[in-house]
Parts: C-alpha cells; sequence; structure tokens
C-alpha cells in the first residue's frame, strides 16, 4: 500500500470537525463502525463470495479479465487498491483520454461530474452490472482488509484530490470510504463532483450506526430498483 502525506492531501489544513459532538457519535466513529463492518462481513461472507465467483466468470465470457484495480484515497490519505469486477473495456482510459480530446462536450461532462452518463466504453455485460450496482461486490474485500466500509464517501481517485480538496472536502480523511453511501444512493447522476463533497461533509456530521443502518436499507431498494450508475 502506498502513502501519501495526509497534511498534501489536505493542504496543510487540520480537520476539527465534530469535536463537540455527543459521545456515543464519537464512539460508534471510533470502534463501533469498524464492528458493524466486520459483522456484516461475517453474515454476508456465505452470500457474497459465491456470487462474486460466478459473476467474474461471466465477466471473463465478455472478452478480458474478471476484475478491475484501481488506486484510490483512503482514510489519512493512504492509497489503496479498489476491487471491482470490470465493466468497461479494457483500453478504457485510453479511450477516455482520446474521446475528451476529439468531443468538446464529453470534455466538460467529465470535467463538471468526473463521469459520463451514457459511457460508450461500458460493456454489454458491464451495463448490467452496473445498473443493479453488482460491479461493486468484490469490494466486500476491502472492507474485510479495513480498506474499506459498507457506508461512506465513494473513493475518488488520486488524481481528483485537489478538485475534492478544492471543494471544501476535509471530513473524507478521517473516514474509510465506503461501498454504498449518501451520494450513491442519491440521484447522483445528476450530482456535479462539488456536490458529492457535500455529501459527504453531512454524512461524517451525522454519523452514527442508524445513519448506516438506514443506508443499508436505502441501498437495497437502490440495488432492486436497479437504480445504479
Amino acid at each position: 500500500m502506498t502513502h501519501i502525506s495526509s497534511n498534501f492531501i489536505r493542504g496543510g489544513q487540520s480537520n476539527s470537525v465534530a469535536l463537540d459532538e455527543p459521545r456515543k457519535a464519537n464512539i460508534y466513529r471510533s470502534f463501533g463502525k469498524r464492528t458493524f463492518d466486520l459483522l456484516l462481513c461475517i453474515i454476508l461472507a456465505p452470500i457474497a463470495l459465491p456470487v462474486i465467483a460466478v459473476l467474474a466468470l461471466w465477466v471473463r465470457k465478455d472478452g478480458g479479465g474478471a476484475f478491475f484495480t484501481q488506486d484510490r484515497v483512503g482514510r489519512g490519505g493512504h492509497h489503496f487498491k479498489c476491487l471491482k469486477l470490470r465493466t468497461m473495456r479494457v483500453d478504457a482510459e485510453a479511450h477516455l483520454v482520446e474521446m475528451c480530446r476529439v468531443d468538446p462536450e464529453i470534455r466538460k461532462e467529465w470535467e463538471l461530474y468526473q463521469k459520463l452518463d451514457n459511457d460508450p466504453r461500458i460493456t454489454r455485460v458491464g451495463n448490467i452490472l452496473r445498473k443493479t450496482s453488482l460491479d461493486e461486490l468484490p469490494q466486500f474485500l476491502n472492507v474485510l482488509f479495513g480498506d474499506m466500509s459498507f457506508f461512506g464517501p465513494r473513493p475518488f481517485l488520486p488524481s481528483q484530490g485537489a478538485l475534492y480538496m478544492g471543494a471544501g472536502g476535509k471530513a473524507y480523511f478521517d473516514m474509510r470510504p465506503g461501498i454504498s453511501g449518501s451520494w450513491q444512493v442519491s440521484a447522483r447522476n445528476e450530482s456535479t463532483f462539488v456536490e458529492r463533497v457535500e455529501y459527504d461533509e453531512d454524512y461524517f456530521r451525522d454519523l452514527s450506526l442508524l445513519t448506516d443502518l438506514k443506508l443499508l436499507w436505502q441501498t437495497f431498494v437502490v440495488v432492486i430498483k436497479r437504480k445504479g450508475k
């Protein structure tokens, strides 16, 4: 695991968020949340691991490898390898650069949202996995290893650090990023990258067991309704 200075990521700013919050919230943030994650891992492992294996075989039939790993920024500014089922063509990164070069509208959309609404790089199988959010399932292992949480801010790319900090993001670095979270269950296809930062700050301020239980239910609803992006 690589590491970058949290002072560099934060621009030398210290985070004093929630110092006066209720003691219960602080206890959950410090100890309870990780315990909650591990309990969910134990409960979900007999289902999640076989499903990941089956989906991996399905992705391979579409051509290319089954899994996609990418550096993401985690708690304290540490980098980790974020796991996903591959949903895009193998040369997706190079293809994005070329699309942004030749199409100003695509470049504008990427710069504003850091994603494309109708991304031509997504494969046939990948489109189904994204709509059901099943492409995120291998991140179960990231949670088990302690890089992520089931619920939290969506992990961003190292290249997006300056943009994230420029939007006022600070609380992110005191949390593990999540498989699901406030932004993920929102009308996220209409949210800008800057608005995503606001979701993260609000989540950190309101963090509690009840908040995560609500997100558990909301995530279930989003998956059932196939509203993933």
